[in-house]
């Protein structure tokens, strides 16, 4: 998922919810969404260790990866391509949450 479509889809849940509850939306999602970068730092520097599936709440992935150590490294490596998305993914679904929270 690309940046500007990532930021479409947030700006799209925050816009679907009632003005009156945005500010509440704005902190909820401030509060649980989690950081690319940090799941990228530790993707790179944990990758072995799952801990950037852990990371992102992918609790089975991470286990996985820790079990395998990262799938030898190939999965480690991969991730380092695919981490940021996963995260924006999360990020997406958190949103969603919380606007049916609200709703």
């Amino acid at each position: 998922m690309n940046e500007p479509t990532y930021f479409m889809l947030l700006k799209n849940i925050r816009d679907s919810i009632p003005e009156t509850q945005r500010a509440n939306f704005d902190l909820q999602l401030a509060l649980r969404q989690k950081s690319t970068t940090i799941a990228l730092v530790f993707s790179l520097l944990t990758g072995v260790l799952g801990v950037d599936r852990f990371y992102l709440g992918q609790i089975g992935l991470g286990i996985l990866k820790l079990i395998t150590v990262g799938g030898c490294g190939f999965w480690t490596f991969i991730d380092w391509f695919l981490i940021m998305g996963a995260a924006r993914s999360k990020n997406i679904e958190i949103a969603n949450e919380i606007r049916y929270q609200l709703a």
